[in-house]
């Protein structure tokens, strides 16, 4: 395998050690030197960020409107200033000897370089790299020196942002509860679900003083060759933009404004906007092609979705689409981002990805092009890891040649203090580093298993195997995935790829939660050599085989043919021979074709369901729990027919495998109850074009369990315009049911859902609902609608079928 690509990563192990965080004394006399060699406007405050004289600077008016705030601090920075706040930097520049590879205890030659000669406004912890102590104080230490640095160091006294990976718990920190990744989040169909888990990682990423996480991804899974496919919320706009929404609601919502021992307040991120998800041969960051219909419709609907449910900042595909690298793309940037959807946060880069436009993509002729371009564009800070003076001197060198005009610089640099205020951390850059192990250990587990629990999509239950009874006296539990927390947690945990070698983090196997909870009398066997296991399975009551994948990310975690090995395949196989129940449990980041391992008695679909996953299979197992998961995502048949997605658009094609061909279709899976939909009624026959959608649908659990129903609402097209799916969902939602219980739930269907792009093979106008007729659908229930014209709605030709 050729190497990675360096990104946010190489770093040794952090294992924990009972060495304290560095205390950097920090010299008084050195804010005086920095403002004596920044060339500070007349009238400018020296060490205004230590001290603020009576009456002093606006801006440290915590009373102040925060935009008269941003326009008195805009008004006594420098040039060089603003550009710092617009330039992001990877902490391993403040550790060790400075360099790319560091990491260590922070050096303040280091911080001074960075924080006062270039005033940077953030810092990033990028997929593994902390404190050399690897515990939630350690980096409370660590991120709270980072922040008094800047603070105490910095003309104006201006704090970073610190941001972080935090995307299934706040997962760099060891000790921190690993949450389920986001494929797993989306099978439970549980905004609220969802909400929460947010909630909670944020509040043990503020409790080490961070204040940016960058989450959620908005993108949609629809290639399972792409490394980043667990990192979604699906395959489907709606959902996924559903429960980004929620993720953002719950990071953004954590937090407290008492100024007297509350919590920081954390922003989120929408990433990766836009279209990062479509690379053309299925690899991370291949260039993409996609229609301006696809893009408009089916792409961009979930980034809306999280960006109006109030996201304060977006990243930016790193990525290239229809010829042009995203970071350089105004239309998506400005028209689209801030002008038509209103957005007025900030804007970030991704890693390096302002440079790669000289370098890599090879549309700018050098650097203070690419700068130009970028933040012409719309990007307001640039991630630059490794050389932040090389991006401050590109872009100074722009303006200076009237390539960038200085009130894009000052929209940009505003934003990024606007922010700043807005999380309120002129007046709390700190938190107690000593409060931050007590909550952060341990916080919010109860909540990862019931999280685990609700992503488990049970896909084959033959003869009713599972839940395990009395019955069952002797299990078999094999697989190289049955004693393993790093392939429950999967990628971006504790490092970029994965848990190092060596490192545990907190939480119960698969084997470790069937031995815990197999009932008295029940003997659990762990057979972890293919040849032992085939052979106690020969007089087991049931064999419960763990397969799966290695944790990765990004391109590490590409798969041209994503399978389960030859090797897991040929283990089920012989299991299947013994002539004895066996289930099969798949811990994966994407559904992986099974070949001859499919057709077993049971089949689980753990997705990577984090440090309480081993719990969350064995409550399924035995019933403790019924499994509620369902597919978010379509699972193939055969390798090989990718990108593939229920969405698929009718067409003229026969061969084999051309359609939708799956062994097991979105929103697929099963209970240990029944449920049925009994009715479903439109509140009129007709509405008009741009009016909602209401209805109501009876639902009824009539197995002998209690039980959660996720109940999806889809629609088709008889006829229209452009091409439609057999079926789109549009509604959704989770009933909690009681044995025998029927209900009956409202719905509706907001009227831009319906909305597609109109006109030719270019179309690429604003979505509109097309009048004509609709069909919804929930269960086997069916119900017509006639959707009119509306206002000021010109009336288009609507042919009735005739003979020819």
């Amino acid at each position: 395998m050729p190497p990675l690509p360096r990104r946010r990563h190489p770093f040794p192990a952090l294992l924990p050690a009972l060495v304290p965080g560095p205390v950097l004394a920090l010299a008084a006399v050195a804010v005086c030197l920095a403002a004596a060699l920044s060339g500070a406007p007349a009238g400018a405050e020296a060490g205004a960020g230590v001290r603020a004289n009576a009456g002093g600077p606006r801006y440290r008016d915590a009373h102040a409107p925060v935009d008269e705030r941003v326009a008195d601090l805009l008004r006594r920075m420098t040039l060089d200033e603003k550009i710092g706040q617009m330039t992001q930097i990877a902490l391993v520049k403040l550790q060790g000897d400075c360099a790319e590879t560091g990491g260590g205890e922070l050096n303040e030659r280091c911080m001074a370089a960075v924080l006062r000669d270039r005033a940077v406004g953030s810092v990033l912890s990028g997929g593994g790299s902390g404190p050399p102590v690897n515990t939630p104080r350690d980096w409370a230490r660590m991120v709270g020196a980072v922040q008094r640095y800047a603070v105490e160091h910095s003309r104006l006294g201006v704090p970073v942002l610190y941001g972080v990976d935090a995307v299934h718990g706040h997962n760099n920190v060891l000790g921190a509860t690993v949450l389920p990744h986001q494929i797993g989040l989306a099978a439970t169909w549980d905004p609220e679900l969802v909400r929460a888990c947010a909630e909670t990682t944020a509040r043990a990423v503020a409790a080490t003083g961070a204040d940016w996480a960058f989450a959620p991804v908005s993108d949609l899974a629809r290639d399972r060759r792409w490394g980043r496919y667990y990192e979604t919320f699906g395959e489907d706009p709606l959902l996924a933009g559903t429960l980004a929404a929620a993720a953002v609601r719950g990071t953004e919502n954590a937090g407290s404004t008492d100024t007297a021992g509350g919590a920081k307040n954390v922003a989120a991120t929408v990433k990766h906007f836009a279209g990062y998800s479509e690379p053309s041969n299925g690899h991370d960051r291949v260039p993409a092609d996609v229609s301006p219909r696809y893009l408009q419709d089916t792409l961009l609907a979930p980034y809306r979705a999280a960006v109006e449910a109030g996201a304060k900042t977006v990243m930016v595909n790193s990525g290239a689409l229809n010829g042009v690298p995203v970071t350089a793309s105004r239309h998506l940037l400005t028209t689209v981002l801030r002008e038509r959807w209103g957005f007025t946060g900030v804007t970030v880069s991704d890693w390096q990805d302002v440079r790669a436009l000289w370098t890599t993509y090879k549309v700018a002729a050098d650097y203070p092009h690419a700068a130009a371009l970028a933040v012409n564009a719309g990007v307001d800070m640039a991630m630059e890891p490794y050389e932040a003076g090389e991006f401050a001197d590109a872009l100074r060198t722009a303006v200076r040649a009237g390539l960038v005009p200085g009130r894009r610089i000052d929209e940009a640099a505003g934003r990024v203090l606007r922010l700043k205020f807005t999380l309120g951390l002129f007046e709390r850059p700190y938190v107690d580093a000593e409060r931050a192990n007590t909550e952060v250990l341990g916080a919010g587990r109860e909540l990862a298993r019931r999280a685990a629990v609700a992503s488990q999509v049970l896909l084959r239950n033959d003869q009713g195997v599972l839940p395990f009874g009395p019955s069952v006296r002797k299990i078999v539990v094999t697989g190289p995935h049955a004693d393993d927390l790093a392939a429950q947690a999967g990628g971006w945990t504790v490092g970029w790829q994965g848990l190092p070698d060596g490192v545990r983090i907190p939480g119960t196997t698969v084997l470790e939660g069937i031995r815990q909870a197999a009932p008295k009398g029940t003997r659990v066997v762990h057979a972890p050599a293919p040849a032992d296991a085939v052979a106690q399975g020969r007089d087991a009551d049931a064999t419960v085989v763990v397969v799966g994948e290695r944790p990765g990310a990004e391109g590490g975690a590409d798969s041209p043919r994503p399978e389960l090995p030859a090797d897991q395949r040929e283990l089920v196989r012989s299991l299947k021979e013994t002539g004895r129940p066996v289930v099969v449990v798949v811990l994966a980041g994407r559904p992986l074709v099974l070949g001859d391992a499919d057709g077993t008695e049971g089949l689980l679909m753990s997705w990577l369901p984090g440090g309480e996953g081993g719990h969350a299979v064995a409550d399924v197992l035995f019933g403790a729990a019924g499994p509620s998961g369902r597919l978010p995502v379509s699972w193939p048949r055969r390798t090989g027919n990718e990108p593939l997605y229920y969405q698929q658009l009718p067409g003229t094609n026969a061969g084999a495998e051309s359609g939708h061909d799956v062994a097991y279709d979105f929103g697929d899976g099963l209970s240990y109850t029944a449920y049925r939909v009994e009715s479903l009624a439109l509140d009129a026959p007709s509405v008009p074009a741009g009016a909602d959608v209401g209805m109501t649908v009876r639902v009824h659990d009539t197995g002998p369990r209690d039980g959660e129903m996720i109940l999806p609402v889809y629609v088709s097209r008889p006829v229209g315009d452009v091409l439609s799916p057999s079926r789109r969902l549009v509604a959704f939602t989770k009933v909690r049911l009681k044995a025998g219980e029927a209900r009956s739930v409202r719905l509706t269907v907001p009227s831009k859902v319906l909305a597609v792009t109109p006109g030719d093979i270019d179309g690429a106008g604003p979505p509109r609902v097309e009048p004509g007729p609709y069909v919804f659908r929930a269960g086997a229930r069916t119900a017509a609608l006639e959707i009119t014209q509306g206002a000021g709605e010109g009336a288009r030709p609507r042919g009735k079928s005739v003979r020819p």
